[in-house]
């Protein structure tokens, strides 16, 4: 099994990736192609189900696509025209292969596989009720609620038994549907999670991110609307609008971190995003130093932005190795500190005697920040400033982000001053709130409506949270309880 990142859980999880496509020879194998240009948003697992008109095959396996999928044997085994494959972080349910997507299920209308990007955020209450119902989970993911959903809806088609329980769900979500009549797309009414379409001769192919079509060499025709389904079937294409239009609320860390640089996301250009973000910070907060230096690779596009705003010379002030994964070393106690070295080394003979400023796309629990500061200290630097191409992140994500919980951010619980000592840093600063939609193309953020999903920075969640406000309303009592006693 090889994943990335072994030693450090200071970044945010990229929630999942999707990829989807309808009827083409060797569907799997282009499927396979699109989940690796996908592999950033989730590195822990993967799986393809294919459907070949008579049955359907499914392959899933921890760890990346290449190791998994590039074996003749397996994509051998996924035969048929159509298929849809997932890659994962684990951000509801446990670490295992029962959880890995696409789920696969026989329903009364057929067979029914799904591949979901985001998060259920009544899932657990919703589960509890179908559990009392007679429903036997086989997974803990959110996903399965889906399903469960479906097969006991009291709907005749399976369209309409999709749509009655997306009805009943709250949160965030991207879904791909395989089933015996076709293929069903979606994305949830506020449009979370991004999801777009792509054409490649006649073939339909669905997928997170455009630079998966790219790499098929699909053409990007557009984005599936927030609360619209997407239905094809043979050579048909229906549109189905459901829901009760609301306003557009897209995840804005899409923008700053999750998305791929070559990626398009709601028709902007990410790597022009960031570069406008780092332009936007050096505005708000440039700083007298001597090099911008990202610390790569999530900051390099804004440490470009940065120093053509600042006319400060970027320099790879860090050098990254790209092939530190848990098959190289498990780490112990006695060398687990040493896990930003092996991902990050200094280039001492730039950075020595030079104040610098080191450029990142965020702060989570602050331990890589004082680690990277520590080490260009370490290789001699006489100033080490830091710059955050995005707002202070002081809430969990209940999307599809796996955040921690809000007490172990590090904004939830000191000012930036406070973070500016604990990081070890000669200065630190953040973007505004209303200068990263500046660098959106917005004017500002509109308070009274804002224009994308910024509950990590702002606190001001898009949907209800039922489970987990469930779950604080018990940890309340439970403390009642102690006190009493």
């Amino acid at each position: 099994m090889l994943t990335t990142d072994p030693f450090d859980d200071d970044k945010l999880r990229e929630e999942c990736g999707i990829f989807g496509v309808y009827d083409t020879e060797g569907a799997s194998a282009m499927v396979a192609l699109g989940l690796h240009a996908l592999q950033h948003r989730g590195q822990e697992a993967a799986g393809i189900t294919s459907f070949d008109e008579h049955d359907f095959h499914t392959h899933r396996a921890m760890g990346h696509v290449a190791g998994n999928f590039d074996r003749e044997e397996i994509i051998g085994g996924l035969v048929g025209r159509c298929a849809i494959g997932h890659v994962r972080y684990s951000t509801t349910g446990e670490t295992s292969l029962r959880n890995v997507q696409p789920l696969y299920a026989d329903l009364a209308t057929g067979g029914f596989a799904i591949a979901h990007n985001g998060n259920i955020s009544n899932a657990m209450t919703l589960r509890r009720d179908l559990v009392r119902r007679g429903s036997i989970f086989q997974s803990t993911s959110d996903t399965e609620v889906i399903i469960h959903l479906v097969a006991t809806s009291g709907y005749r088609t399976l369209l309409d038994r999709l749509i009655d329980a997306l009805k009943r769900v709250e949160g965030a979500y991207s879904l791909l549907c395989l089933t015996t009549e076709g293929m069903i797309a979606c994305r949830d009414p506020l449009g979370i999670r991004p999801l777009v379409m792509g054409k490649l001769g006649d073939t339909i192919i669905f997928a997170s991110e455009t630079v998966a079509l790219d790499i098929v060499g699909a053409e990007f025709i557009r984005s599936v609307e927030p609360g619209e389904l997407v239905v094809v079937r043979g050579t048909d294409i229906q549109s189905h609008k459901p829901f009760i239009p609301i306003s557009q609320r897209p995840c804005i860390f899409e923008h700053v971190y999750f998305s791929r640089p070559d990626s398009i996301v709601e028709g902007i250009s990410v790597y022009s995003v960031r570069k406008a973000i780092g332009a936007e910070l050096a505005r708000e907060n440039g700083v007298d130093v001597d090099y911008v230096i990202p610390v790569p690779d999530s900051g390099t596009p804004a440490a470009i932005g940065y120093a053509e705003a600042a006319k400060i010379p970027f320099e790879l002030g860090i050098i990254r190795s790209h092939y530190v994964g848990r098959t190289f070393i498990q780490p112990g106690d006695g060398v687990r500190h040493l896990g930003v070295k092996l991902k990050h080394n200094a280039n001492r003979n730039l950075v020595a005697g030079k104040r610098i400023v080191l450029i990142d796309d965020s702060i989570v629990r602050g331990t890589t920040s004082l680690k990277i500061v520590q080490m260009m200290r370490e290789a001699g630097a006489a100033e080490v400033h830091m710059r955050i191409a995005s707002p202070p992140t002081m809430n969990s994500c209940f999307y599809g982000v796996d955040t921690p919980e809000r007490s172990k951010l590090l904004a939830s619980r000191m000012d930036v001053e406070e973070m500016r000592q604990f990081i070890q840093a000669d200065s630190l600063a953040f973007l505004s709130i209303d200068g990263l939609y500046r660098a959106l193309g917005e004017d500002s953020r509109h308070a009274d409506k804002p224009q994308y999903c910024d509950a990590c920075f702002t606190g001001d969640y898009p949907t209800t949270l039922t489970d987990h406000e469930a779950h604080e309303a018990s940890d309340l009592m439970m403390l009642g309880e102690q006190k009493l006693a």
